[in-house]
């Protein structure tokens, strides 16, 4: 058969099945703008499309975002009809829609199967938004008109849809029921054979020392460090971690820019802001046991999760990030925020230990009584891997789920 992708940012949520289809001798093609030349990848072969900037200064504030993704819709579009008009028919499109480059491949192959990728559903009522007082709406009347808009993307592609999958089940319930009757669960997967407890694992950092399971490390990951992950509350909570943990080695991964929510006021970063806010707290001493190491390979990133003793996961109520599932797997001690998307894969005091997303003291309680407790550290760890076998192994269990979608898709 002929699979079609479409992710602007490929592979994405895509890295396994692509692969596992190609393997399978299907003809697998990718559209994506992050190449910029013909690639071929794990059997897959990617194309590259080019998408234009647009100001958008005409633009309504409400429809700035349909009108971004409208663009990115007819570049998709356009790119979509060279391939058919080179002989490619597609018999199934996967695709990302969050972007809105799916929404017109129908008309370019109307008896192709469409299959979506269903990340979330926007909602304007608490908690899904005003969930941090901290950050108060500017003007909540104009923003449940603002969230009704920008779902347009997905209320259009409903009737192009055959089919759907989402990654957990809070993610799948935050789309309406004639969504949810499309939708099934079930995790991008991750391969617990290789991600898996090493006592020999070393993290060598930039001043030259290596930190083993022997150091007490704590870690803290972030796509880009920013309040919708708790960075804020993280930070306000270092002072005390480093106070009660003299010899703990913090090691903070995160980018400088903005994944979800507003950007800051000014010129300012959000890991800039809240470093400034506390800095003044900690001593020189102190800081040099706080290694900020930006974005780093996946390999090191492994390796930083197997020595860790203990890693602090906080969210809003929004996406669940995939290094909970590789912390799991790799058998560690997790704290985390008691937050839905967290509370599905976690439980307290039996996989990991949670507490308030905006308890700071808590935070610290929880860190102190794991750090504390070494078989503490083994029961929740041992537990978290399990779990992560049993439900989220990408060969036993997410992968065969992913592959009974796609023949369902295909079939029809």
């Amino acid at each position: 058969m002929n699979f079609l992708f479409i992710h602007q940012n490929f592979p994405g949520q895509f890295k396994h099945l692509a692969r596992a289809l190609a393997a399978q001798k299907h003809r697998v093609v990718a559209l994506t703008p992050r190449v910029k030349e013909r690639t071929e990848w794990g059997g897959v072969t990617i194309l590259p499309y080019k998408i234009q900037a647009s100001t958008g200064k005409d633009t309504h504030r409400w429809l700035t975002d349909l009108d971004t993704k409208i663009k990115r819709a007819d570049f998709c579009w356009r790119a979509a009809r060279k391939l058919k008009d080179a002989g490619f028919m597609p018999d199934v499109i996967i695709a990302h829609p969050g972007w809105g480059e799916s929404l017109f491949l129908k008309d370019v192959w109307p008896n192709a199967k469409l299959g979506l990728y269903c990340e979330l559903y926007h909602h304007a009522e608490y908690p899904h938004l005003g969930f941090d007082p901290e950050f108060p709406l500017k003007d909540p009347d104009s923003d449940v008109l603002r969230i009704r808009m920008k779902n347009q993307n997905m209320q259009m592609h409903l009737p192009l849809c055959d089919a759907a999958i989402s990654p957990t089940a809070y993610q799948a319930g935050t789309f309406p029921e004639e969504w949810q009757k499309l939708i099934t669960v079930t995790h991008d997967g991750v391969d617990t054979n290789a991600l898996r407890p090493n006592e020999n694992a070393a993290f060598k950092l930039d001043d030259g020392r290596v930190l083993t399971r022997e150091s007490e490390v704590v870690t803290f990951v972030n796509r880009n460090l920013e309040p919708y992950r708790g960075y804020h509350v993280f930070m306000r909570a270092l002072p005390d971690i480093l106070r009660t943990r003299p010899n703990a080695e913090i090691l903070v991964v995160g980018g400088d820019g903005v994944s979800y929510g507003a950007k800051p006021a000014g010129d300012k970063t959000w890991k800039q802001i809240f470093h400034d806010e506390v800095k003044g707290q900690i001593s020189e001493s102190d800081w040099k046991r706080v290694h900020f190491l930006g974005r780093i390979p996946y390999d090191r990133f492994v390796a930083m999760l197997q020595i860790s003793r203990a890693h602090i996961y906080l969210t809003y109520p929004f996406v669940l990030s995939w290094s909970v599932i590789e912390t799991m797997s790799v058998q560690g001690a997790l704290i985390a925020s008691a937050t839905a998307p967290v509370q599905e894969v976690l439980t307290h005091n039996e996989t990991a230990r949670l507490f308030d997303f905006f308890d700071g003291d808590a935070l610290v309680e929880e860190l102190n009584i794991v750090l504390n407790d070494k078989a503490l550290q083994d029961r929740l760890g041992e537990a978290a891997r399990a779990k992560a076998v049993r439900e989220y192994d990408l060969r036993s269990v997410c992968m065969p789920n992913q592959m009974q979608w796609v023949t369902a898709l295909a079939e029809g």
